[in-house]
């Protein structure tokens, strides 16, 4: 940090009258009661020794760091809400917005292996200045802090204060590699670049830390039971939150120029009363908005008789989160262009979730099987310069003018999970047991678009679902979130009519 930075920050204080005196510290110190029992273990604590034994072997005698991020700058003074690295999260089992700026040590023992300590701030006493005039650790500004026993409970890890990281990633160097996750903690890594200088054991350095960040994604495309678990919780949640915005729908309808917020602001009431917030930014896409992929303004009017895409997921206190979109008719019912439409989609979704239950299937097929589907459609309806065969081949890919994106992702802490994977660890892999995916083909026919027959002019489909590969085949996990056009008019109507 400069000089000039560190002078800026300073002058944050300028509005601050807290006393400073031995006497009121005393006081505010004295006359507490007990506080209440400490945490119990965790369920995931369980799962963590595995975990923290498959990146041990990739990564024998070297020293391990892995950050979990301080909270980012909104505006001046106030950060955004604070959410851990996934990576971080994954290896300590820690979710919510807990413990901004620790660091997660694994450190290698001469016997072969690593121990893995939790570095980060503790409470202090009742009895410190830090207890009322902190306004990062403070108890009566950020609520009561766990101990280094609180955390070592919660988790099973060994604990340490924050203060004793400097010495333990600096022991032994030399002798001991060191590499840290990029792109999680500016100032963690700029300690670990000092300490590595000054070691000698800089060259390559940046190449090391790629390496630990692309191992990390890769031991997550594979869930354990506990995440599997976890991704049905959420997807629960985002079935109920898309209830709420059925139930709104009425109402957005007669709140223009802006009904799109209320749908959104219907998601994300449901996503912090049930979980830890969102896991993206909710699309909420009226009308002709559905053809703009990345939506969010939602500044738009929700009409009777437009459809409107809704790609939201709640995110859990475990910071995993499901990814959901349906298509829906805003008063209820598909018109037949709609329904034409909607209904080559949901084909589409039903050819690769098919394959995805398939011996032998790669993740790049899951895309394949639904763009054969769509080039179909779109040569029935005239809109290909050849046939669906010639627009698949490399040298066409017409079809894709009306369907960009790619249909599947990996899906856990991240929205787009494991994005750091090596591809043939990724796109080419086999689909395995534990893998969780999406499955999103669309269409997209702008109003403005002149090959687009007339009557599908503005209309955009999205159908999104959140899948397990299992042993024997492909779950959707999201089966009960309707998807047929005759079960979502009969969803809708249920609804209104409660």
């Amino acid at each position: 940090m400069t000089k000039a930075s560190d002078e800026l920050k300073s002058r944050g204080d300028n509005r601050s009258q807290q006393p400073h005196n031995d006497a009121f510290r005393a006081f505010m110190g004295s006359d507490w009661g007990p506080r209440p029992a400490g945490p119990q273990r965790s369920a995931v604590a369980d799962f963590l020794p595995a975990r923290h034994e498959a990146l041990s072997k990739l990564f024998p005698g070297e020293r391990l760091v892995i950050p979990a991020g301080e909270p980012r700058v909104r505006n001046n003074d106030n950060d955004y809400r604070f959410r851990a690295h996934s990576a971080f999260s994954h290896m300590s089992g820690l979710g919510e917005e807990k413990e901004p700026g620790a660091v997660l040590v694994f450190n290698p023992k001469p016997e072969g292996g690593h121990d893995v300590t939790l570095y980060f701030f503790p409470r202090s006493s009742r009895s410190s200045e830090e207890f009322y005039a902190d306004a990062k650790h403070g108890e009566f500004w950020v609520g009561a802090r766990p101990s280094l026993e609180d955390v070592h409970t919660l988790t099973g890890i060994k604990t340490d204060h924050i203060d004793n990281l400097r010495d333990a990633l600096s022991k032994d160097l030399g002798q001991v590699q060191l590499r840290v996750l990029p792109q999680s903690d500016a100032e963690i890594e700029a300690l670990v670049s000092e300490l590595r200088q000054a070691a000698g054991i800089d060259d390559g350095a940046e190449a090391r830390d790629l390496k630990l960040a692309e191992k990390l994604a890769e031991l997550r495309l594979r869930k354990d039971s506990w995440e599997v678990q976890e991704m049905r919780k959420a997807i629960r949640a985002t079935y109920d939150g898309f209830e709420q915005i059925i139930a709104e729908l009425p109402r957005a309808t007669q709140a223009p120029p802006r009904g799109e917020r209320v749908v959104e602001g219907a998601f994300a009431a449901n996503a912090r009363e049930q979980g830890n917030g969102l896991g993206y930014e909710t699309i909420a896409a009226s009308g002709n908005h559905a053809n703009t992929l990345h939506w969010m303004t939602n500044d738009g009017p929700v009409k009777d008789g437009d459809l409107i895409l809704v790609d939201a997921g709640v995110e859990l206190d475990s910071l995993y989160t499901a990814d959901i979109t349906r298509t829906l008719p805003v008063n209820g019912k598909f018109t037949d262009a709609q329904r034409e439409v909607y209904q080559v989609v949901l084909d589409a979704a039903n050819r690769a979730l098919e394959v995805a239950g398939q011996a032998g299937a790669r993740f790049r097929d899951l895309h394949s099987a639904a763009m054969e589907v769509l080039a179909k459609a779109l040569e029935n309806w005239g809109m290909l310069p050849g046939t669906a065969e010639e627009s698949l081949a490399p040298t066409g890919q017409f079809h894709r003018r009306w369907m960009p994106h790619g249909t599947s992702h990996h899906l856990g802490l991240d929205v787009h999970d494991c994005a750091a994977a090596r591809r043939e660890m990724y796109v080419d892999a086999f689909l395995e047991p534990g893998m969780i995916f999406t499955i999103e083909p669309g269409l997209y026919f702008r109003a403005d678009d002149l090959k687009v027959p007339e009557r599908f002019r503005g209309i955009g489909v999205r159908i999104e679902d959140d899948i397990l590969r299992t042993q024997n085949g492909a779950e959707r996990l999201s089966e009960f979130i309707p998807r047929e056009v005759d079960d979502i008019e009969s969803w809708m109507a249920g609804i209104w009519n409660k």
